[in-house]
């Protein structure tokens, strides 16, 4: 993964810590909204600001999604080049999705109360 513009080396790792343990999960939601291919895939988590390091990340990731059932891939037919494969969440990955966010929600709520300096609920 590439450094962020304007920040130091540590707040990079640590930038490149947190996309690490969340990137599957962002991936699984963008391919819930709509499938899409590798490359398109790696151009929507640019967009949404996500340096995912591109193909040498988001493609592994995508197999080992495959291989826990989570995603399938379909070849389809591209309007410029050869057939390429569009993933799409299966009905085990839409289950998994919605249960990575209820445990998203909590982990986000638990470490804005700690840095916040409030008490935990």
């Amino acid at each position: 993964m590439t450094p962020v513009e304007g920040v130091t080396s540590v707040e990079s790792d640590r930038h490149t810590q947190l996309l690490r343990g969340a990137l599957d999960m962002c991936m699984l939601a963008l391919l819930a909204k709509e499938p899409a291919h590798g490359y398109e895939l790696v151009r929507r988590l640019d967009e949404a600001g996500l340096d995912a390091g591109g193909y040498g990340t988001v493609y592994p990731l995508l197999t080992r999604m495959r291989r826990l059932g989570l995603v399938v891939d379909e070849l389809q037919d591209s309007p410029s080049g050869p057939r390429r494969k569009v993933y799409a969440v299966t009905p085990a990955g839409h289950q998994r999705l919605a249960a990575w966010r209820q445990q998203w929600q909590r982990f986000v709520t638990t470490v804005n109360t700690t840095l916040a300096g409030g008490d935990h609920a």
